[in-house]
C-alpha cells in the first residue's frame, strides 16, 4: 500500500492545514483533523498526477516523524503510480508501453490516468509488457 504521510496544523480561522514533506504542492484543509486527513487523499493524489502528467519524479513516501498521520491511496492509485514509476525508471514512453502492449496510445494513457478506473489485468499486462510482476500480500492492521 502506498503510504504518504501529512502533518495537521491548527490554523487561526478554525480550520486544520494539511501539508506533505514528501510533495510540497499538497496544501488543503478541513473543519477538523477527520475532514482534513478526508481532504489530503485527495490532494496527494493531484499532486501524484499531476508530476506524472509534467513527466517528473515521484518521490518515495517517508515517514519523517511521529507527528505524521498516514494517508493511504487505493490500491488501484499505488498501481498506477508503480507503473508509471517503472516506466520512468526503464525508460519506457507510453507509446512504446502501448507498441509493446498491443493496444492504441489511448489505451496506454488511461492506464497512467488516477482519475480513470483501469481493469487489473490491464495493469497485469503492462507491468508484464515491462518484464515486471505484481505481487500481492496482506497485512492484518491490529496490532500483533
Amino acid at each position: 500500500m502506498l503510504m504518504y504521510y501529512v502533518s495537521l496544523t491548527p490554523d487561526d480561522n478554525d480550520t486544520v492545514l494539511v501539508a506533505c514533506p514528501d510533495l510540497p504542492e499538497v496544501a488543503t484543509f478541513g473543519e477538523d483533523a477527520q475532514e482534513a486527513l478526508g481532504h489530503a487523499v485527495g490532494a496527494v493524489e493531484e499532486a501524484l498526477a499531476a508530476r506524472m502528467a509534467r513527466k517528473k519524479d515521484i518521490p518515495p513516501p517517508q515517514n519523517r516523524g511521529a507527528a505524521l498521520h498516514p494517508v493511504r491511496l487505493s490500491t488501484q492509485t499505488c498501481l498506477k503510480v508503480l507503473l508509471y514509476a517503472t516506466m520512468r525508471r526503464l525508460g519506457v514512453t507510453k507509446a512504446e508501453l502501448a507498441r509493446r502492449m498491443g493496444i492504441a496510445r489511448q489505451h496506454a494513457d488511461r492506464l497512467l490516468d488516477l482519475n480513470h478506473a483501469s481493469r487489473l489485468d490491464s495493469l497485469d499486462a503492462a507491468f508484464l509488457a515491462l518484464g515486471q510482476e505484481v505481487a500481492i500480500s496482506l497485512r492484518s492492521l491490529q496490532a500483533a
